[in-house]
Order: structure tokens, then C-alpha cells, then sequence
């Protein structure tokens, strides 16, 4: 018998696609402040003030430039 639970985490990525601001770069490793205030580092290309999508700790590619809006109440 199938498991629903289970079948259904299979569709999900195994590490989400955060998005974020280049804020500094070292030894190949770049600091990212995500909108919401948190800090990841992340290793690809980028240069200082991008936007980028961000995965694992790589950066995937650059992102565009938008309004952040949160939608908590």
C-alpha cells in the first residue's frame, strides 16, 4: 500500500530557494542578508549589493529587484 505522506514530500526539493543581498565577499565565500534580517553564506558568483537566489549554499543566479512585502497579521 502507497504511502500518501510520503509520495507527496518525494515532490517537494530537499533544500528550499532563498533569496537574498550580497552584503560581502571573502575567500569566495559571500554573506547574504535575506529580507526578513537572517545571514546566510554561500558560495558562487556575485558581486556586492546583488540580489540572488541562494540553495545548499550555492547561489544559483541573480534575482530580481523587489518590494518586499510580508504578509503576517
Amino acid at each position: 500500500m502507497p504511502n500518501a505522506y510520503r509520495e507527496f514530500m518525494d515532490l517537494m526539493p530537499d533544500q528550499p530557494l532563498e533569496v537574498g543581498e550580497i552584503t560581502s565577499i571573502a575567500g569566495g565565500v559571500a554573506i547574504i542578508t535575506q529580507p526578513g534580517g537572517g545571514v546566510l553564506q554561500a558560495r558562487g558568483e556575485g558581486t556586492v549589493g546583488q540580489r540572488v537566489f541562494v540553495r545548499a549554499g550555492l547561489i544559483e543566479g541573480g534575482a530580481p529587484t523587489l518590494t518586499y512585502v510580508s504578509a503576517e497579521g
